[in-house]
This record gives C-alpha cells, sequence and structure tokens, in this order.
C-alpha cells in the first residue's frame, strides 16, 4: 500500500474563512475529507499534516522516509517564497512531490511570483482553488500505478 502526505503551510487552518475571494470556502478539513475519501478508493493511505510553523512542516518531512512516504503533496503557502530550509528538507529526504497553490501566485504581487519548490517539483498546480488537491491526488495516483 502506498502512503501519501500531504502538507499544509502556513495559515491554510483558516480556509474557509481567510479571504475567500482569493482562497475560496472550502475548509481544511473538508478539503481532507475529500483527499482521504478518494484515496481510500485507490487502496492509498493518505496522511495530512498542517502547520504554522516552518520547523514542524521540516520536521514532518524528516519523517517522512521512515513512515514510509512514496509522495508528498505540498502547499507551503507563505513559504513558498521565503523557506530555503523546507527546499532543502524535500531535497534530502528525495521523495517526489507535487507543489500546489489555491490562487494563482502569478497573478498576485510580484513577491509571490518566486517559488523556492517548483523547479524540484514533480509538477506544479496554481490558480484553481480547492480542486487542486484533488488534481495533485490525481496526479499521484497515476505516478505510482505507473511505477
Amino acid at each position: 500500500m502506498s502512503t501519501v502526505l500531504v502538507l499544509h503551510g502556513p495559515n491554510l487552518n483558516l480556509l474557509g474563512s481567510r479571504e475567500p475571494d482569493i482562497y475560496g470556502t472550502e475548509t481544511l478539513s473538508s478539503i481532507t475529507k475529500k483527499l482521504r475519501d478518494r484515496a481510500s478508493e485507490t487502496g492509498i493511505r493518505l496522511q495530512s499534516f498542517q502547520s504554522n510553523a516552518e520547523h514542524e512542516l521540516i520536521e514532518r518531512v524528516h519523517n517522512a522516509p521512515e513512515d514510509q512516504v512514496d509522495f508528498i503533496i505540498l502547499n507551503p503557502a507563505a513559504l513558498t517564497h521565503t523557506s530555503i530550509a523546507l527546499r532543502d528538507a524535500l531535497i534530502a529526504v528525495q521523495i517526489p512531490f507535487i507543489e500546489l497553490h489555491l490562487s494563482n501566485i502569478y497573478r498576485r504581487e510580484e513577491f509571490r511570483h518566486l517559488s523556492y519548490f517548483s523547479d524540484i517539483a514533480e509538477g506544479v498546480i496554481s490558480g484553481l482553488g480547492s480542486v487542486a488537491y484533488l488534481l495533485a491526488l490525481e496526479g499521484v495516483i497515476q505516478r505510482l500505478n505507473n511505477e
């Protein structure tokens, strides 16, 4: 059985109420339930972790090999534009990942156009709202099935 880890960065615990015109109205718990349901249908074990603390996300990445994680879905949120440390952690564990963003970071402020993850990600999804998580999971399912 394959294991997929979904990592949610800072402020994503506020989904549903935080700037709904940008991030939508769906809550993180609702997104996680949909992901768990879809993963269950395909025999994938899904783990989900959200933190507002960079070091906790890094530690979760460090523990991923021990937890036999096969793939990571990452919404780094604001850490997208600042976290070389999280980038280094992902490189160190060598677990493939998909980067995703609810908003289109390229239609926003210029400082949001820089991602420290896109060049090392298997793929990037940006600007499609909460469906981005399900699309990322479908991409992961395809990749795992082709291995």
